[in-house]
């Protein structure tokens, strides 16, 4: 057993957490959230829709399987802090390259381990998410408590700047395969521009299995710029922060929807955009939907989808334009999970269909956007 330091989790309400530290020594300021993800843990902490986030994970063992070099969503950690009830010293998995510990030590992740994670999820459940702070540096409950009054709510906060890629690039790998890990492909049938609010790189892998080559541009790239690239349709990425703040991709959408008369496609904050671009309006969840168990119905078919999601903003329903209708609802407490144009080839959902490690109930989306595309091409 490591002789860790003590460490402290503060919520805004003045409830205190003592505990001991994991990963890297410091202090961090986040909404405190919860997932209830059982595997997944280090594409959870590298999902860049955590941003601005410290995400407590409700299964109670965490770092048993190590973590590697593979499995990742993006280039190093995004959300702000990790709270689990006990962190593994000891991981085994044929792919494992270090410690899950490891991992966050080297990117600054501060961690806390060995608080009662149950009734830390209890009270965000009645009484929604909260801002928080964990520090291994300053031991002072009263002074935590004020930190995490001081920092800014995540209503009214954009956090796309802090996560958009910088520079346009092309992607070409797609999903993972036993034996051969990420394979690139050469052969695509299609070309869509990325708008990247915070892409996660199983959205690109899913893409190019597809048959689709992603270009992904900056978030703040002009539609005109946008259009240059002449693809064969727009995807919308995921994203943190609070959608109703990236006024500039508001724009964006807006004019594509006016303008480029080809499929577009958006995931989770590229869905709640769309909805804002067309007069709908959206609100803050209680306590968000952050998990890889959440049932979904889809109203075409009938049939629920078992998804992946992570979001604390929801579209809200009685203000839908009436171009748009809902094709999927949460039966966990019926808020809306997609939506279609209903004269033009725009689709959206608030669920992630890339969803890795799982499950991969929703990747047929994938492949109806690819064969969108083929409809609007002729072929």
């Amino acid at each position: 057993m490591l002789n860790r330091k003590k460490a402290l989790l503060a919520l805004e309400d003045g409830t205190v957490f003592e505990g001991v530290s994991f990963g890297a020594e410091g202090e961090v300021f986040g909404e405190v959230v919860f997932t209830t993800s059982m595997t997944g843990y280090q594409e959870i902490v590298t999902d860049p829709s955590f941003k601005g986030q410290i995400v407590t994970m409700t299964c109670p063992l965490i770092g048993n399987v190590g973590a590697n070099s593979e499995d990742v969503e993006s280039e190093r950690p995004q959300a702000e802090g990790f709270i689990v009830k006990e962190i593994s010293e000891i991981y085994s998995n044929w792919r494992a390259e270090f410690s899950f510990e490891e991992y966050l030590s080297k990117h600054g992740v501060v961690g806390i381990s060995e608080i009662d994670t149950r009734a830390l999820v209890k009270k965000l459940r009645d009484a929604g998410t909260m801002r928080g702070v964990i520090s291994t540096v300053d031991l002072n409950p009263e002074s935590l408590v004020e930190k995490a009054l001081s920092g800014p709510k995540m209503e009214g906060l954009n956090l796309v700047d802090k996560v958009s890629c910088k520079e346009p690039y092309e992607w070409n790998k797609g999903t993972w395969v036993l034996g051969k890990g990420y394979l690139e492909r050469s052969d695509f049938k299609y070309s869509v521009a990325v708008l990247d609010f915070g892409i996660r790189k199983n959205i690109l892998r899913n893409l190019v299995d597809a048959g689709i080559k992603p270009v992904v541009l900056p978030a703040k790239t002009p539609p005109e710029e946008i259009l240059k690239y002449n693809p064969d349709g727009v995807f919308l990425s995921c994203g943190p922060g609070d959608p109703a703040a990236v006024d500039y991709a508001i724009e964006t959408i807006k004019y594509l929807i006016a303008t480029f008369n080809k499929p577009i496609f958006g995931i989770c904050l590229g869905h709640q955009l769309t909805a804002l671009a067309l007069g709908g309006k959206t609100y803050k969840l209680k306590f968000g939907h952050r998990g890889a168990n959440q049932p979904v119905l889809n109203k075409k078919t009938g049939k629920v989808e078992i998804t992946a999601q992570n979001h604390g903003f929801a579209v809200s329903e009685e203000t839908i334009p009436d171009e748009l209708e809902i094709t999927h609802i949460s039966l966990n407490d019926k808020t809306v999970e997609g939506l279609k144009h209903k004269t033009k080839p725009i689709f959206t959902v608030q669920y992630h269909p890339e969803s890795s490690p799982g499950p991969h109930d929703s990747r047929y989306l994938f492949r109806e956007f690819a064969k969108l595309i083929a409809d609007y091409r002729g072929f």
